[in-house]
């Protein structure tokens, strides 16, 4: 490479980097004079980089918005940095329904890496390794969300075509709050004005999103993360479950995430009503007794509401959870419980 063809390409990494470079600046950089500098911002306008020449006392170069990527100057840190996102958003589910994009941005960085530090890069490749998500990954299309991204920044309404989980299309309008990635997959919450009520859609079951005329005010209320956590859930299931456990909501939520539960405060501290006991209830032995005196100061009951289409998995959540609790619906939980912890204590009587 030729020095002033190296220099070019210096410039075109100092612009890269954001912001508006003085002549003095870029002439300092470069180890050039001024009238040097402006040949070579010639030569990148002659390559179609667009690069804006700014008037004023703080005026110089910087670059524009083009019609096109211009090349791209990374270092090495930063290609590296790239590449693994590229690989990552890929394994995780975050990445667009154009699988191939991801792809090929990943090999096009990969070829032109110098030889040491592409062996480097393959060593860390070779040796990754992803768990499994926590389910099917379903990527949405590019387009959609570009274009839901940018009513949300505009506020913007926009009209989706949707597909529910029933299979049923249909037309909504939406004034959207924001795009959220959870689980390895998209979601869009808003507003629904037809019917003045918080909506989710998963991006991945909207075929069409186009911008529709004027705007709305902002919505009040949580972050679009929340609303999605919320929405999971108070979503409608099989099994709606109401339990008070006594302990602080950061406990509960080790094991009860916002997307599986709510929790909210009761009145008053003290300890719920006890449920009905079998007649052949031994009487709590001293070691028993102090730990209830123990446990009448302690934090204070929270309701947590669980919607779940199986109840199996929640005997084991609680039992982890290691806190006092009344299961107050359904009584099949209840029965699943009281089994759950027989075969405990089976089991730990066994030689």
């Amino acid at each position: 490479m030729s020095r002033p063809t190296g220099r070019v390409l210096t410039l075109l990494e100092l612009l890269q980097s954001g912001g508006t470079r003085t002549i003095a600046e870029l002439a300092e950089r470069l180890g050039v004079d001024g009238r040097t500098v402006r040949r070579y911002v010639d030569h990148l306008i002659d390559l179609d980089v667009p690069v804006e020449a700014v008037r004023g006392r703080y005026g110089g170069y910087r670059l524009g918005p083009g019609h096109r990527l211009p090349p791209l100057m990374l270092g090495e840190d930063e290609a590296v940095a790239v590449l693994l996102g590229l690989v990552a958003g890929r394994r995780t589910g975050l990445t667009t329904a154009t699988a191939t994009a991801g792809e090929t941005a990943a090999a096009k960085i990969r070829r032109v890496l110098p030889r040491p530090l592409a062996a480097r890069v393959d060593a860390v490749l070779e040796s990754l390794a992803f768990t499994e998500p926590a389910g099917e990954s379903a990527a949405p299309d590019a387009g959609i969300l570009l274009t839901l991204a940018d009513a949300v920044r505009h506020r913007r309404p926009v009209a989706i075509r949707y597909t529910d989980r029933e299979g049923r299309r249909g037309d909504r309008t939406l004034h959207p709050q924001g795009v959220v990635a959870h689980a390895g997959r998209w979601y869009v919450t808003g507003r629904d004005p037809g019917i003045g009520e918080d909506r989710t859609f998963r991006l991945d079951r909207v075929a069409d999103a186009r911008l529709l005329p004027g705007s709305f005010e902002a919505i009040e209320g949580p972050d679009p993360a929340r609303r999605v956590l919320s929405g999971f859930a108070t979503a409608p299931y099989r099994h709606e479950v109401t339990l008070r456990i006594r302990g602080t909501a950061e406990q509960i939520r080790t094991r009860l995430p916002a997307s599986v539960a709510s929790v909210t405060a009761l009145p008053g501290t003290g300890s719920p009503s006890p449920a009905p006991e079998p007649a052949d209830a031994r009487e709590p032995d001293r070691s028993e007794a102090s730990e209830a005196s123990e446990a009448s100061d302690g934090p204070p009951w929270l309701r947590v509401e669980v919607r779940a289409e199986r109840l199996d998995w929640l005997p084991p959540v609680l039992a982890a959870l290691d806190l006092p609790f009344v299961v107050e619906r359904p009584d099949e939980l209840r029965e699943l419980v009281v089994a759950l912890a027989d075969r405990f204590a089976r089991r730990a009587r066994r030689s």
